[in-house]
């Protein structure tokens, strides 16, 4: 948590905890935080970056850098991340979110809490994984999610990531609440596809939550509100 009466030097360098809100790019929050400081100080401008991307529709915990901070972005962006992800059985979708609509859907009733929890131990440790087409990664110089809208359906190839715990927090059938902390370029919706091609009833990752990077934690964020607050009641 910010303290409420910082003394604030966005140009040499802050580190900002942020929540991120539902429906926001990660790009609108480093945007909002740009728009919010320029305007406060006068400045013509102010280098504004952030130590890893959250999807418009997951919340949660981002590091935001300003100043001479942003050249320790790589540094927070290698650092191992904690997440909250709740997983649908039974429905898929091409961008394995909520993003885009369903496209099949089978009866899960037969999978119980044992079988997920079985499965589960398949996707600890040293894994690969494809990342989503749905995602930033580039194919022949092109952002994989701009090919996918147009429906082209870019081939991504397996990456070698570690999922270092991988917790199941509840089983409300068919929807599963995992904890998961994992190293950098784990891909959640991808886990949620292979988990449900592993149980045999598909799924896709119905909301996302971020709960840490390395030793900071969501419970030290603000939200924007707060941040805005905070910047203009000095």
């Amino acid at each position: 948590m910010i303290e409420k009466n910082k003394i604030w030097d966005f140009e040499t360098g802050e580190l900002l905890l942020l929540d991120k809100p539902f429906g926001w790019t990660s790009f609108d929050l480093v945007a909002k935080i740009r728009n919010l400081v320029t305007r406060k100080y006068g400045l013509k401008k102010l280098k504004v970056g952030h130590a890893g991307t959250l999807d418009p529709l997951a919340t949660g915990l981002m590091i935001i850098c300003t100043g001479k901070f942003t050249g320790r972005i790589l540094e927070f962006q290698g650092l191992d991340k904690e997440y909250e992800a709740v997983i649908e059985l039974g429905k898929t979708t091409p961008s394995f979110d909520l993003e885009t609509s369903f496209d099949s859907e089978t009866d899960p009733s037969f999978v119980n809490r044992e079988m997920v929890e079985r499965q589960l131990l398949l996707f600890t440790g040293n894994i690969k994984q494809v990342p989503p087409v749905y995602s930033a990664k580039y194919v022949n110089g092109d952002r994989a999610y701009e090919l996918a809208r147009k429906g082209e359906r870019p081939e991504l190839k397996a990456a070698q990531v570690e999922i270092h715990e991988l917790e199941l927090l509840s089983f409300e059938h068919p929807l599963a609440t995992l904890r998961i902390r994992c190293s950098k370029g784990t891909y959640i919706r991808s886990l949620a596809r292979d988990l449900g091609q592993s149980l045999g009833c598909g799924a896709y990752l119905k909301s996302l939550k971020r709960l840490a990077i390395g030793i900071y934690h969501l419970d030290q964020a603000i939200s924007i509100t707060e941040f805005q607050n905070m910047l203009y009641n000095i």
